[in-house]
């Protein structure tokens, strides 16, 4: 499903796109979607950032510790 936005642009703006052949249509819908992944980008990355501060620092090499934790239990 598909809802039509309105835009206002100058005469002169519309009057080059279609001069130049550019699919105005076309380019602010990909301009829009592009702009969508960016914000949703940014959100995740400030949850992540908000949840790295929460956790706090860990002491050590996890990874080794957990390798030794593997290669005790064997």
């Amino acid at each position: 499903m598909s809802i039509v936005i309105g835009v206002r642009v100058p005469k002169r703006l519309k009057e080059d796109l279609e001069r130049l052949g550019i699919n105005y249509s076309r380019e602010i819908r990909n301009f829009l979607e592009r702009r969508v992944r960016e914000e949703k980008l940014k959100l995740v990355l400030r949850k992540i950032k908000r949840i790295r501060q929460n956790i706090g620092q860990i002491d050590g090499n996890l990874a080794s510790l957990f390798m030794n934790e593997e290669r005790d239990r064997l």
